[in-house]
């Protein structure tokens, strides 16, 4: 699963790589967690736009939000048959920017903390999902989902599952093409894509990843 990512770019180089107008001078963060806002790129009236929406997504028919385990990840292998997912899937796909993730490895109680990352430290995009929520008192909310797939060789050695990344020269294809198109590119990142190395993460930045898999946790 993807738990935990870094966002340490700045506002002008995230810009610059996703090409959207809007100047936000959103903080860079080294610890993006579940719950907090998080910076996405997705399409309007037919060109890409900046939106910030909250980590955990919330079903567009939800009724209610009720504490629990937010839908933080979607599994890339039964996204199209989830009824959490499937019609964001169609309509709501965005890109979630991104500098690198962590991953635990080990034996459970002693896991250690990975960061994955290009080798060139360089920006790459998550393939999210959004959804738009109101509630019956006229609330609204706006919610995210990274989604993810089994891993390469190569990050398989650490983890079963790693994010799916989107290439940029996919973009286009993620945010805007048919969804036969889009599920084509819900596939590991090739060999050689990241490279990771042990890294320490402070107790506050980063809980511990939840035993559950992706598409157990629920709101409800």
């Amino acid at each position: 699963m993807c738990g935990l990512y870094s966002l340490s770019k700045t506002p002008r180089e995230t810009k610059a790589w996703f090409g959207y107008p809007e100047d936000e001078e959103f903080p860079p963060r080294a610890h993006v967690a579940p719950g907090q806002p998080i910076a996405v790129v997705r399409m309007e009236n037919g060109a890409r736009h900046f939106a910030l929406v909250r980590w955990g997504f919330i079903p567009s028919w939800v009724k209610e939000v009720k504490p629990g385990k937010p839908l933080i990840n979607a599994r890339g292998e039964t996204v199209m048959e989830k009824p959490s997912f499937k019609n964001a899937m169609r309509r709501r796909r965005c890109l979630v920017p991104a500098d690198g993730y962590y991953e635990w490895s080990g034996a459970e109680g002693r896991k250690a903390p990975f960061f994955v990352q290009r080798p060139d430290k360089g920006l790459f995009a998550f393939a999210g999902l959004w959804e738009h929520w109101m509630g019956a008192d006229g609330s609204e909310l706006e919610t995210a989902t990274l989604m993810t797939i089994a891993p390469n060789a190569e990050l398989a050695t650490i983890h079963d599952r790693m994010p799916v990344i989107v290439a940029p020269e996919d973009y286009e294809t993620w945010l805007t093409g048919e969804i036969e198109d889009a599920a084509k590119l819900i596939r590991p990142a090739p060999d050689g894509s990241f490279v990771m190395e042990p890294t320490v993460i402070g107790r506050a930045a980063a809980p511990k990843p939840p035993r559950k898999k992706p598409d157990q946790m629920s709101l409800f």
